[in-house]
C-alpha cells in the first residue's frame, strides 16, 4: 500500500516557502505522493440562504496545476496527484496540455484524479453545463488519453472535436493515469469501464465493500481485470489514535486498497507545522517509508 498526504489547501496559507517546506518534509518522511484538491470559484453565500456546500468564498484554493507544477520543481520523487480535478467545468484540450506539462516538468510523476463536482456556481462562472457533466466527463477522458498518446489526432465526439491537431510536448506517461472520484452508481460504472483507479474516501464498511464488488463487476463486464483498478481511501490522522488508524488501514487492505492518503484537515490546526507534526506522528505509527509502503505508485498496479 502506497501512502501519501493530502495537502491542506484551505488551512495552509499562501507563503511559497512554507508550501515548499511542506512538500519536501512529506517527501523526506517517506510518503509516496501528495494529493491536492481543486476548486476554481467559491460561492459568496451572503445572498444564498440555505447554502450547504462544503466550501465558500472564505476557503482559499491554490490552482491545482500551478501548485503541482511548483511542487514538481521542489521535490524529486513524490507522485503529484489531483484529488479531484473537476473535469467537466474545464476545457478538455487545455487540461490535456496542462497535465502534460506537469508530467514533463516532474519527470512523469503526475496522476490525474478527476470528478464531476457538486458546485453549480463554478460551472456557471466557467461557462459549462452542469446537468450533463457526468456523461461529458467520459468523452473528456477519452479525448485526454488520445491527446496524450499521439502527436496529432482527430477526435469527433458529441461534445468534443479536435481535427488533425495535438499537444507538444507530449507527457512522459502516455497516457497519464486517470483516477476517478465519486460515489454515484454511474461513477462506479465509469471507474469499472475506464478508470485506472477510484478514490473511496470512506471507512471500510459493508457499504464500501459492496461498492468495490460492484465496481469490479462492472470492470469484468467490459473485459477488464478488476484487480488492475487501484483503490485509494483517505484517513484523517489529525484526530483519533494509532490503533484506530491501523484498524482503518487493515480494513481497506483487506478490500484491496493499493494506496492510502492521510489528511490533516478539519482539526483546527492554526499553523503549517501543526499539519506536519500530525503527519510525522502518523508516518511513524503506520510505518511510512518502510518496504511495505515505499516508492512511487504510478497510476496502475
Amino acid at each position: 500500500m502506497r501512502i501519501g498526504a493530502t495537502f491542506p489547501q484551505t488551512e495552509f496559507g499562501n507563503d511559497p516557502g512554507s508550501i515548499r517546506d511542506y512538500a519536501q518534509t512529506v517527501e523526506g518522511l517517506g510518503f509516496s505522493h501528495v494529493l491536492a484538491y481543486d476548486h476554481v470559484l467559491s460561492a459568496d453565500v451572503s445572498n444564498r440562504p440555505g447554502w450547504t456546500g462544503a466550501y465558500t468564498l472564505e476557503h482559499p484554493f491554490h490552482e491545482v496545476f500551478v501548485l503541482l507544477g511548483y511542487l514538481a520543481g521542489v521535490t524529486t520523487a513524490l507522485e503529484l496527484v489531483t484529488g479531484v480535478l473537476i473535469l467537466p467545468q474545464r476545457q478538455t484540450a487545455l487540461v490535456a496540455k496542462q497535465a502534460a506539462e506537469v508530467d514533463v516538468l516532474s519527470g512523469g510523476r503526475l496522476r490525474l484524479g478527476v470528478g464531476v463536482g457538486w458546485n453549480a456556481v463554478e460551472y456557471d462562472g466557467l461557462g459549462k453545463a452542469f446537468n450533463d457533466r457526468g456523461a461529458r466527463s467520459e468523452e473528456q477522458i477519452a479525448l485526454l488519453r488520445a491527446l496524450w498518446s499521439a502527436p496529432s489526432i482527430t477526435f469527433d465526439g458529441r461534445w468534443e472535436r479536435v481535427v488533425e491537431a495535438g499537444i507538444n510536448p507530449l507527457p512522459v506517461q502516455r497516457p497519464i493515469p486517470i483516477w476517478i472520484g465519486g460515489y454515484a452508481e454511474a461513477t462506479l460504472r465509469r471507474v469499472g469501464r475506464m478508470g485506472d483507479g477510484w478514490f473511496p474516501w470512506r471507512p471500510p464498511d459493508d457499504t464500501m465493500r459492496g461498492a468495490v464488488e460492484r465496481l469490479r463487476a462492472y470492470a469484468a463486464e467490459v473485459g477488464r481485470d478488476p484487480r488492475s483498478i487501484g483503490l485509494e481511501p483517505q484517513l484523517n490522522v489529525g484526530r483519533g489514535d494509532p490503533d484506530a488508524w491501523r484498524t482503518f488501514v487493515d480494513g481497506w487492505r483487506e478490500l484491496g486498497a493499493t494506496h492510502l492518503c492521510l489528511s490533516t484537515m478539519g482539526n483546527r490546526f492554526t499553523k503549517p507545522t501543526d499539519h506536519l507534526a500530525a503527519l510525522a506522528r502518523a508516518a511513524d505509527a503506520l510505518g511510512v517509508g518502510t518496504e511495505a509502503t515505499r516508492g512511487r505508485s504510478g497510476g496502475r498496479r
